[in-house]
């Protein structure tokens, strides 16, 4: 049976009809539910002693196995509660944790879902087994076995969570030796963010035809997935799928799952998918902003991606704002709509990260670096001299045009923007593909 209180408010249909849905992403099909409203939680019950009897009422009259409560609880809470009740109680964390569990597929994954339930495991193991514990001054006869095995489980549940810190530390500089090499071909990154079952995942197999997961369900998609794609004109691109964000995300799934919310972090762009016919968007819209902030994501730029139009009378199209800059894009990534629209300002919003420069290159690195440059589609002029060497306009961001600079022999000048050149077009539309950092002698 599920469990609701509206603190300081009413209990809102859509969040009732949310937890329902975590709930039957765990498998559970509900039986009941529990409504109420409280200005503040009750420090023994959460819900209030009045209310947990009527949860135990409920409970035995439609043969419920679990009590799930969308909130967090406190051990002693919890504890309580599944002492009054008489049957294994779940908070909102240890819900979302168990779906984590099912879902989860890589190696990773894996790992971050179990250190993060034994993190949240570990409050419970200390202060809900008070049996095991003997109370007394000390002495003989006031030990025994009960301390021993508390004690005992507590070493293991610490060493555990200390041998999976140490993997997913491996894994982690894996991951960022990938990365790396993906910053030194470097290839800028696309991560598409949002709130869960917006169509993230749906997206991202339209634009990669990657056989991404695409279910109807909550948490869908856990572990990170990374597909290169080629932008109008040929430049690439990196896009990363991310797990979807929920209200009230627990802390420590937040700390726990690094691997995926990493990709959103170090993104160049980020693609926040918003379901188009959710009559609540603008609050999902806030409160994945809110999770972006926590992880450090806060400050990227972002287009945001109202997706599932084919549900409304809304044809695909692009917002922009006062400066004719890209805001907002509409489209259907089940139906296909809009995609092409999207990518068009995608590659638009990247090639604004670049600035018109004059490069001087010398004889001896001209050949390899006219070849890097005109492969990354930056280059709108060059010019080629007696002694060997060439002078380039190109796009360029700032820090590959200072990575430039540092060849001996390279000279690297800004360039005046011409009128002509204001928007890109297909030649010139690209994201330069960044340099590698060899030094040349």
């Amino acid at each position: 049976m599920l469990v609701r209180v509206g603190l300081g408010a009413p209990v809102e249909q859509e969040d009732l009809d949310e937890f329902a849905q975590l709930a039957e992403s765990a498998g559970v099909q509900p039986a009941a539910t529990v409504t109420g409203r409280r200005v503040r939680p009750d420090p023994k019950y959460f819900v209030g002693s009045g209310k947990a009897e009527e949860i135990k009422r409920v409970a035995v009259d439609c043969c419920a196995e679990v009590v799930l409560v969308d909130h967090g609880l406190s051990p002693s809470q919890e504890r309580n509660l599944e002492k009054l009740i008489g049957l294994r109680v779940l908070d909102r964390s240890a819900l979302i944790l168990d779906i984590f569990a099912q879902r989860a597929r890589s190696h990773e994954g894996k790992l971050e879902v179990e250190l993060a339930q034994l993190r949240h495991l570990s409050s419970r193991l200390v202060r809900g087994w008070t049996h095991l514990e003997r109370q007394g001054g000390g002495g003989i006869g006031m030990r025994g076995p009960g301390e021993t095995q508390l004690e005992t489980d507590r070493r293991l549940l610490g060493e555990r969570v200390r041998v999976l810190g140490r993997r997913l530390e491996k894994l982690k500089q894996q991951r960022e030796t990938g990365r790396a090499r993906r910053v030194e071909i470097p290839i800028p990154s696309v991560a598409l963010v949002g709130y869960t079952n917006a169509g993230k995942s749906t997206l991202f197999r339209a634009l990669t035809g990657a056989n991404a997961y695409v279910a109807d369900q909550l948490f869908a998609t856990l572990d990170p997935l990374v597909r290169r794609v080629g932008l109008p004109g040929g430049s690439p691109i990196v896009v990363a799928d991310t797990v979807g964000f929920i209200r009230e995300l627990p802390h420590e799934l937040v700390a726990a799952f690094q691997s995926t919310l990493t990709e959103a972090r170090e993104a160049t762009l980020l693609l926040h998918v918003i379901d188009a016919s959710d009559p609540r968007r603008d609050e999902r819209i806030e409160q994945v902003n809110a999770v972006l902030e926590e992880v450090g994501a806060g400050d990227l730029p972002q287009i945001r991606v109202y997706n599932k139009i084919d549900r409304l009378e809304v044809q695909p199209h692009v917002d922009r704002d006062g400066e004719g800059e890209v805001r907002n894009v509409w489209i259907s990534a089940a139906r296909g709509l809009g995609l092409d629209a999207l990518l068009g300002a995608v590659a638009e919003r990247l090639a604004r990260f670049a600035r018109l420069r004059r490069v001087r290159v010398p004889a001896r690195h001209a050949g390899a670096l006219r070849a890097r440059l005109f492969a990354a589609g930056v280059v709108r002029r060059e010019t080629p001299a007696d002694d060997g060497s060439i002078e380039f306009v190109a796009d360029l961001p700032e820090s590959e045009a200072a990575e430039l600079a540092r060849i001996p022999g390279v000279e690297v000048l800004e360039e005046a923007m011409p009128a002509t050149a204001q928007q890109p077009c297909a030649a010139d539309g690209g994201y330069l593909q960044l340099l590698p950092s060899t030094r040349h002698a």
